[in-house]
Formats: structure tokens, C-alpha cells, sequence
């Protein structure tokens, strides 16, 4: 693992949050003094995550789950809120003199040594946090083969209360749990129904999908009169009746068995919905939660989408990421085709207009692989800077690091790099402007990838001297 020279400019931001953070809300990398994200939470009772905390943490998450140590030396601990830190830490030394019989002489002192830096973390805690904490440490591998390994520690305070207390000594870390607390649990049933199909959909944090669709086989009213007209008339009814039932079952299927869902809107064009609605078709759990019904001009799966739009346009669940998602990109779409010059795109004009003060918001898409690589020249000091996508970072660095310094043409590098979003971090935090990490995984984040996964909102048009 290369380590930037910013290293001092972060850990000063670490003991500014000090003065306004608790030490529970952070995420830190002990063994390196490194801070790896910043609170994850500055206020306990704020529901909402800031986009680039669960970039940070669902990132670390992915490292951390391709992690796989030569023996069993990985140790995780999850400490529920209501624990005494005194108690986890007696149960650690306890594991730690067990681990005195481990027959691998590098086996066990990776264990002892993971679980020795354990407890002098959990001794910074002077009460266990709200949510709790949870600690991956262990012998990380930083090459092939047996002696490459280092010890490391990652402690999170997680977005939700921790439910378990565990301890496991493995091969991998235990990281299943952190990932289903990372999971919205606000889902949110979507029903776009009229007589000819209809559209089941789910809602979530910061995505949406259509799960299921229906078609009626009800044929259109019969224009003739008399005794045909009434007789035909009574079959249509028993058959909307009998696919109004089909419609009820597979929605409790969807939204109680399967997503058990917060609430519902329904949505349609005509009084379809409304009539469905009216004879309570619906399981009482889903009829008593209807939070919202809508016009669309379509049903079925496009129904869904309609009503996706029209939930974000008039503000209902505004709770939801994917909402703030579609506003904040609308936003930016809507500067790009304005001609006002104040919605731009491109990994080099946004980092300039970051760099120049003029960025109000940049946006980037959560799947953005691009690092900020730079080598210093030893001697005077030179530096070269670079993006570069994560698969070229071995090549690039082989590359600088070989030629001599064109400032003073000695072979004298050293390289860093860090993640992109913490690079356009550290600009924004010197200007003000703000970082939005949306989902890849939308219409909206397919909309900023076809611009290259990065785009900004300005403050203002620059002149053309800035």
C-alpha cells in the first residue's frame, strides 16, 4: 500500500473533528494513523448518510471482503451498543491466551499481535458508541507468498445499531453483517395498474426495479345493446374481478413476503386504481399503507417508471437517496443543455474548475475508477501528477519512477496515489464546493457515465483569464 504525502493535511482535519466529534464516529486505520473516512455520523440521530461516507465505507467493505489470510488470523469484533467495552476487552485477553496454543509459530503471532492492537483500540473508547463498534483486524498480506504480511486494523461505527456480538479468528473477515446494516431498509411498493396489466416495483434508498407485471386477458367494454351487451358486460366484471385477486396475491407476495415494504403508491390511468382501491382488494397490511395515488398515462412496468418521476417531481418520500439522486442529476442536465456554460463534464475540466473555486457541486458515479497519482523527486522536491485508472497504476508508476526527474534529472521518486473521490474531496473541502457520489446502477448514473462518470454544477461562468 503506497500512503500520499497529504497524510499530515488529513491527520489535521482529524484533530480539527476532535473538537466537534466524538472518537466513536470515526473510521480509522489505527496502525497507520491514517484517517479513512471522516465521521460517519456527526449528528447520532441524523437518519441521511452523506454520499462520499458510504462510498468510503462500501469500499472498504469490498477490500476488506477480498481479503484472505494464510491461516485462521483475521479477527473480527462486533460490539453491540449495549456492551461494556471492559467486557469485550477481558474476552479478547482471554482469546489472546488461547491463542498461545496455536501450533503455527507465524499463525499465532499474527493472532496475538491482531488481537494485542484490538484491545489498545478498544481501550480509546470510553464508553461503547450508540450504534456500537466493529474492528477487522489482522496479518493483511501485502504480497504473494508467506512473510509479506502487515498488521492492520479498520474500526467503524456503523449506520445502524450493531445486533451480534461476535468474535471470529478466520481466514477472512466477517464483513456480511456491516453489509446488510449498509442495506435501506425503507423499501417502498409501487403499483401501476389498469384493466389490461399491471406493474409491480420497489423502491429503495438509491435504486429502483420492476419486479413483476400482470396482463389482464380482460377484453375491451362490448359496444353492442341489448341482452348480449348485459350477458358480456357480467363475464368482463368476473374476469376483472378474478385479475384485480391475481393482482392482490402477488402483491402480497412482493411487498409483505418478500421486501415487506413501508408503504405503497398506486398509480394508473382512469379510476382503475381508484376502483381496486375502493373494494379493498389489497391485504389490509398494504390497503392501510397506501401513502399515495397517481394519474399516469401508462400501467405495467413503464407505469412504474411513471410513477418513479412523478413521486420525485412532486416530493413525496424525499427520504429516499434515489429522489435526491434524480433531482440532483435533472439539475446538472438541465445547466449542460441550458448554454450557460454552468453544467460541464470531464474528469479534466471538472478537477480545473475545482481547483479555480468556480464549482458549486461535482458528481461523480459510484463505479469511477480513476486514481490521483503523483511522484516526488527526493531531492528538489518536483512533482508530476497524473489520473490514471486503477488497472494502468502498476505500468504509470513503473514508468515515472524509472525516468530521471525533469527538474534536476536525478532517479531519486517516490509515488503516492489515493482514490479520486478523496482527491476531489480535499479540493472541495478547500473551496467549499460539495460531492455527490450517485449510483452507477440508475438511469441517472447511466446518464453522468455517458459523460464520464463525472460532471459539475457552477457557481459561475469563468472568464476566460481563470
Amino acid at each position: 500500500m503506497h500512503y500520499n504525502h497529504r497524510s499530515a493535511i488529513i491527520i489535521d482535519k482529524l484533530l480539527i473533528s476532535f473538537q466537534v466529534l466524538d472518537v466513536d464516529s470515526l473510521i480509522l486505520c489505527v496502525d497507520e494513523s491514517l484517517l479513512l473516512s471522516k465521521a460517519m455520523n456527526t449528528n447520532s440521530s441524523q437518519t441521511k448518510w452523506d454520499s462520499v461516507k458510504r462510498y468510503r465505507l462500501t469500499k472498504m467493505l469490498n477490500e476488506l471482503s477480498s481479503i484472505t489470510g494464510h491461516g485462521t488470523e483475521l479477527v473480527t469484533v462486533y460490539v453491540p451498543p449495549r456492551r461494556q467495552m471492559f467486557d469485550v476487552i477481558s474476552q479478547l485477553r482471554n482469546e489472546a491466551g488461547t491463542a498461545s496454543n496455536i501450533k503455527s509459530d507465524l499463525t499465532r503471532t499474527h493472532v496475538q499481535d491482531a488481537l494485542s492492537r484490538t484491545v489498545e483500540h478498544l481501550k480509546l473508547f470510553k464508553e461503547t458508541p450508540d450504534n456500537g463498534v466493529i474492528v477487522f483486524c489482522g496479518a493483511i498480506p501485502s504480497g504473494k507468498g508467506i512473510g509479506t504480511e502487515k498488521i492492520e486494523l479498520y474500526s467503524v461505527t456503523p449506520p445502524k445499531p450493531v445486533q451480534i456480538n461476535l468474535y471470529r479468528c478466520d481466514d477472512h473477515f466477517w464483513t456480511d453483517h456491516l453489509k446488510d446494516m449498509m442495506k435501506d431498509d425503507k423499501a417502498m411498493g409501487i403499483l401501476a395498474i389498469d384493466t389490461q396489466e399491471a406493474g409491480l416495483g420497489i423502491l429503495t434508498g438509491d435504486r429502483w426495479e420492476v419486479i413483476d407485471t400482470l396482463t389482464s386477458g380482460v377484453a375491451g367494454k362490448h359496444r353492442q345493446g341489448g341482452q348480449s351487451a348485459r350477458r358480456f358486460e357480467r363475464l368482463r366484471d368476473n374476469e376483472l374481478n378474478e385479475y384485480y385477486h391475481r393482482i392482490a396475491e402477488h402483491s402480497q407476495k412482493v411487498f409483505i413476503d418478500q421486501y415487506n415494504v413501508k408503504g405503497i403508491i398506486v398509480g394508473g390511468p382512469g379510476p382503475t386504481k381508484e376502483n381496486f382501491l375502493k373494494e379493498e382488494y389489497l391485504d389490509y397490511r398494504l390497503q392501510n399503507n397506501v401513502i399515495s395515488t397517481l394519474d399516469t398515462s401508462y400501467s405495467g412496468d413503464e407505469g412504474v417508471r411513471e410513477i418513479i418521476d412523478k413521486v420525485n417531481d412532486r416530493g413525496v418520500m424525499t427520504e429516499y437517496r434515489l429522489m435526491e439522486e434524480k433531482r440532483i442529476i435533472k439539475r446538472f442536465m438541465s445547466e449542460v443543455h441550458s448554454g450557460r456554460g454552468l453544467g460541464i463534464y470531464g474528469l479534466s475540466d471538472v478537477i480545473g474548475s475545482l481547483r479555480n473555486g468556480v464549482a458549486e457541486m461535482v458528481i461523480v458515479t459510484d463505479d469511477i475508477n480513476y486514481l490521483h497519482f503523483q511522484a516526488k523527486c527526493k531531492r528538489c522536491g518536483n512533482l508530476q501528477e497524473k489520473f490514471v485508472e486503477k488497472h494502468d497504476l502498476q505500468k504509470l508508476r513503473q514508468e515515472i519512477i524509472s525516468r530521471p526527474c525533469p527538474a534536476c534529472n536525478t532517479i531519486d521518486l517516490e509515488s503516492t496515489e489515493i482514490d479520486i473521490v478523496d482527491y476531489l474531496e480535499e479540493l472541495a473541502i478547500m473551496t467549499g464546493a460539495k460531492i455527490e457520489v450517485i449510483s452507477a446502477k440508475t438511469e441517472e448514473g447511466a446518464q453522468l457515465a455517458s459523460l464520464g462518470r463525472i460532471g459539475a454544477i457552477l457557481r459561475f461562468r469563468p472568464t476566460a483569464h481563470v
